[in-house]
């Protein structure tokens, strides 16, 4: 006899399960919505269903509909074979998804981001934000963003997916009652006028076998070149020690500067995309990589665009025999700036940092040897090539080589990117670049770093601006974003906007970061600050937090601490 479904007034069973429960009529869990899953293949088409492709079909959903409904999600799952868990998780994950439950109502379908963090705070974000949903009703919907890479142009605003520069109420109405759509940019930057110019002729001579693996490893290590997107290492050691591995190799490029403060690479790209393929294609040739993978930020569509179109010429050229390019979309999470969470961002998964090591060079993509680099460090190889590493050494002051970009913005009269020499100091940047600080605004502090590289103030305006010179100060250039502070900001009002972003931007993984900058945000926004209780909490979250977000999100709090003790007792001030 079956004990679990015994038998029935006929001998066979009443029909029943375990316990007498009757079986399902459905499948357990979300059931799936056949009018979805028309829309989602109709959506994907012909394109690949494999994993590492879920962000990019996310994408397609939010871009047709303006957010992704549960039924989109299971369908998607389906459609992929994979988890409804894992497909939610990676949905809720990234901000420029709109994650809409079953019952919950979708989000308007005009969305306006408005940037809040520092450079467009400091220029009237708050203004923004407060008048905004007035001006434009309950149809449109408000919100506040991270950094969108045009400190420059502060305060920004998103509408959708194009953003409007030096914003105000008047122009960001206009622009949410036309919206837009992202194009291409910059004529004259195209494939035909590069290769007029000269250009793919090293990569040329690399195919061919005029230029050598080890020259160009030489060359690049001779010029002193490091990697420009924050950690500053030697990039023709990094090329050597990828090689090294075991193939497969593949490179990673990273295009998704979030650091409040940074837009060089949105400067560059703009600029003359193909100095960047070639360097990213030389460099792909040096490693042998069989495939490269772009992460380009979702706030720079235009750029995206551009690129999906430039790759396609060159690509026709017969310039990609070597590697194949790939171009990927983020979702907005400054964490997939760290190199491990851009990795796993770009397989489709949440952008959580890995433990090291192993280190990327090591397992990167998919298990591989992967060299990872940023957009500026790929722009300068043509030339260092080209024109040889004296040309690049030559430049440079207080003994340092080399030259350097900085994003700057803030209280000075003219922001924008600037190439100056290594060793520059940020006056000189301000007096030599800049034009100077804003009429009436008196020099207070400065940003050497972005977010994360904490503030120093004017009395330490005269250190050379390069890695390594700034550690013993508790701070450091990074991605060289400097941001230009005046007597009219308040450095506890500033400390805590950092410390707010690095609360929002923090992927929570880890406890340290997760509840650390939380923490900090409350005890910096109410009554006086407790220096011992904040520096007891910078000090657990530098040495337990897996990345370093969480190692670097207390230099800003440090910072005022150290070199601002006469504010730490007035009022918090606003701009």
């Amino acid at each position: 006899m079956n004990i679990h479904n015994p038998p029935g007034p006929t001998g066979k069973g009443n029909g029943a399960g375990p316990r007498g429960r009757k079986p399902r009529r459905t499948p357990k869990g979300r059931q799936i919505d056949l009018k979805a899953v028309d829309d989602v293949q109709a959506l994907l088409g012909d394109r690949s269903r494999q994993r590492d492709l879920l962000i990019e079909h996310l994408h397609l959903i939010q871009d047709r509909y303006g957010h992704i409904s549960a039924a989109h999600l299971t369908a998607l799952a389906a459609e992929m074979k994979l988890a409804q868990a894992e497909v939610y998780e990676v949905a809720t994950f990234y901000a420029h998804f709109d994650v809409v439950k079953e019952g919950e109502t979708p989000p308007p379908a005009v969305t306006v981001r408005v940037c809040d963090s520092l450079s467009c705070a400091m220029a009237g974000a708050d203004r923004l934000l407060k008048y905004l949903p007035k001006e434009l009703g309950p149809n449109v919907r408000v919100v506040r963003a991270p950094c969108m890479g045009a400190c420059d142009h502060a305060p920004v605003c998103a509408v959708g997916h194009v953003q409007v520069m030096n914003a105000n109420e008047a122009t960001v109405a206009k622009a949410a009652a036309v919206p837009a759509h992202a194009h291409a940019i910059h004529p004259g930057t195209d494939f035909e006028h590069y290769l007029a110019a000269g250009g793919y002729r090293v990569l040329a001579e690399a195919f061919t076998g005029k230029r050598t693996r080890d020259d160009l490893i030489k060359t690049v290590s001779d010029a002193g070149l490091r990697g420009l997107g924050g950690a500053g290492f030697p990039t023709g050691r990094k090329w050597s020690l990828v090689r090294a591995e075991p193939g497969p190799r593949l490179m990673a490029v990273n295009a998704d500067e979030g650091e409040p403060g940074t837009f060089k690479d949105r400067y560059y790209l703009g600029l003359d995309p193909h100095r960047f393929l070639e360097g990213m294609l030389i460099a792909a040739w040096v490693v042998e990589a069989a495939e490269i993978y772009i992460y380009i930020r979702d706030e720079y569509p235009e750029l995206r665009l551009m690129l999906l179109d430039e790759i396609a010429k060159v690509e026709r050229a017969g310039l990609t025999k070597h590697s194949r390019i790939h171009l990927r979309r983020g979702a907005g999470a400054y964490i997939c700036g760290e190199e491990s969470a851009l990795i796993e961002s770009i397989e489709g998964k949440r952008g959580l940092p890995r433990h090291r090591p192993p280190y990327v060079a090591q397992v990167g993509l998919f298990g591989r040897p992967t060299l990872e680099q940023n957009v500026e460090t790929m722009y300068w190889i043509r030339d260092i090539v080209e024109k040889g590493p004296e040309w690049f050494t030559s430049q440079g002051r207080r003994e340092r080589k080399g030259f350097c970009s900085f994003s700057v913005s803030g209280r000075v009269k003219k922001p924008g990117v600037v190439l100056a020499p290594a060793g520059v100091t940020v006056r000189e940047l301000i007096d030599e670049y800049c034009g100077g600080m804003v009429d009436g605004e008196v020099f207070k502090g400065y940003l050497p770093g972005g977010a994360s590289g904490g503030i120093l103030p004017a009395s330490m305006a005269d250190l050379p601006l390069d890695f390594g010179t700034l550690e013993k100060y508790g701070c450091f250039v990074g991605s060289h974003a400097v941001v230009i502070l005046s007597e009219q900001d308040d450095m506890k009002a500033v400390a805590l906007n950092l410390l707010k972003f690095f609360e929002d931007e923090s992927c929570g993984q880890c406890t340290p970061c997760r509840v650390g900058t939380e923490k900090a945000v409350k005890l910096m926004e109410t009554g006086p600050w407790d220096a011992a209780l904040l520096t007891e909490l910078s000090d657990l979250m530098r040495d337990a937090s897996i990345c370093g977000l969480g190692q670097a999100a207390p230099n800003p709090l440090l910072s005022v601490l150290k070199y601002f003790p006469d504010e730490l007792t007035k009022p918090m001030g606003r701009w």
